[in-house]
């Protein structure tokens, strides 16, 4: 199941602590190691900001929940997502059968 993880940066106080957060989140991103169970098919950032998003696949909804507790000076998102290939064969496969129906 591919899953797509969004992050922005919380706001936070001063300058200085904005220097202080962005020093935290590296030092411990540093350290961490992706599970087995979180295959990462795309890491990237916004230019220009704290905040980007990845594509990963998982079903392991726990070690989904720990990679988004992990920097709590960012807000996570993460939502379920499809290939645009499968997700229209579905939807051409559904207005065939509504289509059907009788009127």
């Amino acid at each position: 199941m591919k899953q797509m993880i969004t992050w922005r940066e919380r706001p936070m106080g001063s300058p200085a602590g904005y220097e202080e957060a962005q020093k935290r989140i590296l030092q411990v991103f540093r350290q961490y190691k992706f599970p087995d169970s979180i295959k990462v098919l795309q890491f990237v950032i916004r230019v220009g900001d704290w905040g980007g998003c990845m594509i990963v696949e998982s079903t392991d909804g726990l070690a989904m929940h720990k990679l988004a507790t992990m920097l709590p000076a960012f807000s996570f998102e993460v939502h379920q997502v499809m290939d645009i290939q499968d997700a229209v064969a579905a939807e051409l496969e559904m207005m065939g059968w509504r289509d059907s129906l009788k009127k």
